[in-house]
């Protein structure tokens, strides 16, 4: 658009502009992660242990809230006894993701044991997002390494929805790229990762990243999502943290809604990505709760000042910037970013075509006019989604109860324009074919296609209704670590209309909530040793009935009010 066209349009003052941004900070960095409603369960009396072998593991990461708290929940305990901030599933309950992690546990019924899922326990919260993302790809390592370590037979799957899947996509990144094992977990035995709404998701990707038919299969899974070949429009808010897969490649599936902002925010709105770096490092609980008053202005002020204080030292660190095309706001970018790295030697701006003066003989001031020219047009070119996407009210579109589009992956089947499935059922269906293909101590076959019956089964277990508590809680009064069969798990939210998930027969891992790789809490037991099962030839190592269970009681789970996001 030119830029006199621009400004007829929007009849937008440049001052106008960037305090707009500065307002929309909060919305931004809620957008990335308000999701689920909290979830708050009766401690049991059950407790497990890493020694405890599964053929399959699901490694799941809620989003903002959604999290297990050691003081409330059974802690999966480490190889040395001490906990380790994961959760069964049985024993914790999300809102959503149960309903992606739990239909695969229906290959119990026919060798139980042999598949567990189990959710990562991180701060999940806004106080500090790039510290409660932190922690959670730290404690989601030592849980993953040390389960590895025990039972290097067994195969992961590591599923995360919006906080969680920031999260979820730097564990993969970290797993898929590393050179030496020093994650802990080899990238073989990941046979599939899943994200819902990612905010580092990059631009023009298909659903499933690195496979030979990115917009319709994973390669190790040959069903199709849906018949489409376009990529959602739009890239995640967060795209400085987005990166490859490597070895995982083929094996990711990244799910974004258009019109999700989290994960399909439109280009050209530099002002609200400098505006989500801000709240990156605010305390957007804190903001949310008590709004813009003196207290969290100064927050604001003084996180802003320091971004603009970096950005000038940026800029006097090169000599040759005033006649370089990089601007004022792209420097901005750069150093708002929460890893950005201040007192390192910058790599030299670019140089503006036809510059033929030595810069020793001709004053700064002497490019000034030209700079400015370019801080305008920069501007402008960089900015003209903003205005319109401040208009459409995001937090509205993307988190607005029954009608934001964060919450459209438990409700996006469209059969008549081929796809049969929902985002979260899909999912659910590859991850339950990946149970039984590790339940049968067969490699997965990535020409394989799963049988309709096989589909219907995993559809059926994402649908089916029940009255008994899930995963390791023990409902019956048996003294087992096995839960029976085709428990159920968590009702769907209103955000979020969903049915009933199935919730797997198998005792899965168990979470802390803080940032802590090794928390304490008060949900502390002694749980008996535990000696591995040996497993019958052929087999990966399961144990069907682990010895750490304390005496057995009823589990009751229960969910506290559905809140609005």
């Amino acid at each position: 658009m030119p830029v006199r066209g621009f400004f007829s349009r929007h009849r937008i003052l440049a001052g106008a502009v960037a305090p707009a941004a500065l307002g929309v900070a909060a919305l931004v960095a809620v957008a990335v992660a308000v999701d689920s409603p909290e979830s708050r369960t009766i401690e049991t009396q059950l407790t497990s242990s890493v020694t405890e072998c599964h053929d399959m593991v699901s490694i799941a990461v809620a989003g903002r809230h959604d999290t297990p708290d050691a003081s409330t929940v059974k802690m999966l305990l480490g190889a040395d006894g001490k906990p380790l901030p994961a959760a069964l599933s049985g024993d914790y309950k999300s809102e959503r993701v149960d309903q992606v992690i739990n239909p695969a546990g229906s290959v119990n019924a026919n060798k139980p044991g042999s598949y567990a899922a189990v959710y990562i326990a991180y701060p999940a919260n806004m106080a500090s997002y790039e510290d409660a993302v932190a922690a959670g790809a730290a404690n989601t390592q030592s849980v993953m390494s040390a389960i590895a370590k025990e039972c290097p037979k067994t195969q992961f799957s590591i599923v995360g929805y919006s906080e969680g899947a920031d999260v979820v996509r730097r564990v993969a990144m970290h797993i898929g790229t590393q050179e030496n094992n020093e994650f802990g977990v080899d990238p073989d035995k990941v046979v599939g990762v899943v994200m819902l709404a990612d905010a580092g998701r990059e631009a023009g990707g298909g659903t499933f990243l690195g496979a030979k038919n990115p917009f319709t299969n994973p390669d190790n899974f040959n069903t199709k999502y849906q018949n489409g070949t376009s990529a959602t429009p739009g890239e995640g808010v967060l795209p400085d943290t987005a990166g490859g897969f490597g070895k995982l490649n083929g094996k990711v599936a990244s799910f974004c809604s258009d019109g999700d902002f989290t994960c399909s925010a439109p280009s050209n709105i530099s002002l609200l990505i400098l505006a989500a770096n801000v709240g990156r490092q605010l305390n957007i609980d804190q903001l949310e709760s008590q709004g813009l008053n003196p207290a969290t202005g100064q927050d604001v002020a003084v996180v802003f000042g320091q971004i603009v204080f970096e950005a000038f030292a940026d800029i006097s660190s090169n000599p040759n910037w005033m006649q370089s095309d990089e601007t004022f706001l792209q420097v901005m970018l750069k150093v708002s970013d929460p890893g950005y790295k201040p007192g390192k030697t910058p790599a030299p701006a670019p140089v503006a075509d036809g510059e033929t003066v030595s810069t020793d003989k001709v004053s700064p001031l002497a490019y000034l006019p030209q700079k400015l020219f370019k801080e305008i047009v920069g501007l402008i070119a960089t900015n003209q989604n903003t205005i319109p996407v401040i208009l459409s009210d995001p937090y509205q579109q993307t988190l607005a109860p029954d009608v934001g589009h964060h919450f459209d992956y438990w409700r996006d089947a469209d059969a008549a324009n081929g796809k049969p499935l929902t985002s979260a059922q899909y999912a659910a269906a590859w991850l339950t074919y990946l149970a039984q293909q590790a339940k049968e101590g067969k490699p997965v076959d990535a020409t394989a296609k799963p049988t309709p019956e096989q589909i219907t089964a995993a559809v059926d277990a994402y649908m089916a209704d029940g009255n008994t508590e899930g995963g390791a809680a023990v409902a019956d009064g048996t003294e087992t670590g096995q839960a029976p069969a085709g428990t159920t798990g968590s009702t769907g939210s209103a955000g979020a209309p969903a049915p009933t998930s199935q919730v797997p027969a198998a005792g899965s891992a168990s979470a802390t909530s803080g940032a802590a790789a090794t928390p304490t809490g008060s949900a502390a037991v002694t749980p008996t040793s535990t000696v591995p099962t040996s497993p019958a030839a052929g087999t990966e190592a399961t144990t069907a009935a682990p010895t750490t269970t304390a005496t057995s009681t009823t589990t009751t789970t229960t969910k506290a009010p559905v809140s609005n996001p």
